[in-house]
């Protein structure tokens, strides 16, 4: 087996910062392997996070604003890979190739009619020609425009690995990722390409990091262990208020974001809760209701027919004991634990999975998963900036 080493960097809906993982890729064609040597993380200010957020909306973004972001980002995101390079004592000869996500601004998977024609769109900033060009290393980004272009929604991506990695010959998985936004794969027993299942399923950690913070007047930014859930009780009546949501009841396939979700939405929900005076706790215990119950109700749907016996779990949302103990009380003939226990580190994760979409890129390889996204045919996901 030849071997490679890849630094993927990825940044998600929680805006958080910048995960890096440095992976060693074994390749024999038939089978790739995909062992971390190094994961880290490379934290936003407070102040990028606050422009970050203003550019993700129609009604604070400015044209000059994003373009100085977007190569910004890439400055940021060279750092982050320098970085995980660094700090697992190799240099950057080494490494053959970088892959970034990029950070998403705007994601629109829907048609929308322009001038006569129907466009879908999507735009993740963090200029690979910047990344590129600060390390030397040959970077790969924008993948998800391609997908689109074949009539997919451009995600989920994180399928794709999921079924190279994880699919089983003996039984059933879910793979759930909890970031910002919540999403699954459902990998049926001996499932092939065309029988893997994915999509978003709702809010993740969004909504509640929003709750906690006017809760706390910005003293806190997320539900730490779930303390804030476990003190509050559910209202039925808002969250089944909550569960008639349009996203809900949506066809697959689809995928959501901070389009339908984010800040807006949040702030809606808070001032619905002040009105029908729902307590600070209480508000934050059904709001993470609602991401568990969502979660559990999708793969409830598939657990017969795809014969799911175990739920693996990646992601921030998995840190928030009282959201992992909703998950696992609406699963109980089904093992829910981390992906750890599976020899792939959770928090490095979605930053290993675009090493890997971006090694098949660069060596020429289709890297979407059709069945998850929708789009016509498999297709090579990824543009190139060289190295020097």
């Amino acid at each position: 087996m030849s071997h490679t080493y890849v630094v993927g960097l990825m940044s998600g809906t929680s805006i958080d910062g910048i995960d890096a993982a440095l992976v060693k890729i074994k390749d024999t064609q038939t089978i790739v392997d995909v062992d971390l040597v190094h994961f880290t993380s490379l934290a936003y200010s407070d102040d990028i996070k606050v422009s970050l957020l203003e550019l993700c909306y129609p009604e604070t973004s400015r044209l000059d604003a994003l373009s100085r972001m977007n190569m910004y980002l890439g400055d940021l995101f060279a750092d982050a890979a320098v970085k995980v390079i660094t700090e697992a004592g190799m240099c950057k000869q080494d490494i053959t190739l970088i892959a970034s996500h990029g950070q998403t601004i705007f994601h629109q998977p829907e048609k929308e009619e322009m001038a006569g024609k129907m466009i879908t769109s999507t735009l993740q900033i963090g200029d690979i020609s910047m990344i590129a060009e600060k390390t030397g290393i040959t970077t790969v980004g924008d993948f998800r425009p391609r997908d689109m272009s074949a009539g997919g929604q451009g995600a989920p991506l994180v399928p794709y690995a999921d079924y190279l990695l994880f699919t089983s010959k003996t039984v059933g998985r879910t793979l759930v990722n909890i970031g910002g936004i919540a999403n699954i794969t459902i990998l049926p027993r001996k499932s092939d390409a065309d029988d893997v299942i994915a999509y978003d399923t709702g809010p993740g950690n969004m909504i509640i990091d929003a709750f906690v913070r006017w809760a706390t007047d910005f003293k806190e930014t997320f539900d730490e262990d779930g303390k804030w859930a476990a003190k509050g009780k559910i209202n039925v009546l808002w969250l089944n208020e909550l569960l008639t949501h349009d996203y809900f009841h949506q066809a697959l396939p689809k995928t959501t974001g901070r389009e339908q979700f984010g800040t807006h939405y949040a702030e809606k929900l808070w001032d619905d809760a002040n009105k029908y005076q729902i307590s600070h706790a209480d508000r934050i215990a059904t709001i993470t209701e609602l991401t568990a119950r969502t979660i559990a109700e999708e793969i409830k749907k598939h657990a017969t027919t795809s014969d799911i016996k175990e739920v693996l779990i990646s992601g921030g949302g998995r840190y928030n004991s009282t959201l992992m103990k909703r998950i696992t009380a609406h699963l109980p003939a089904i093992k829910v634990k981390p992906t750890d226990d599976y020899n792939m580190d959770a928090d490095a994760k979605e930053a290993i999975v675009f090493a890997l979409l971006g090694y098949q890129c660069y060596h020429k390889r289709p890297n979407n998963l059709p069945s998850a996204t929708g789009a016509s045919h498999p297709v090579i996901m990824g543009k190139i900036a060289w190295g020097s």
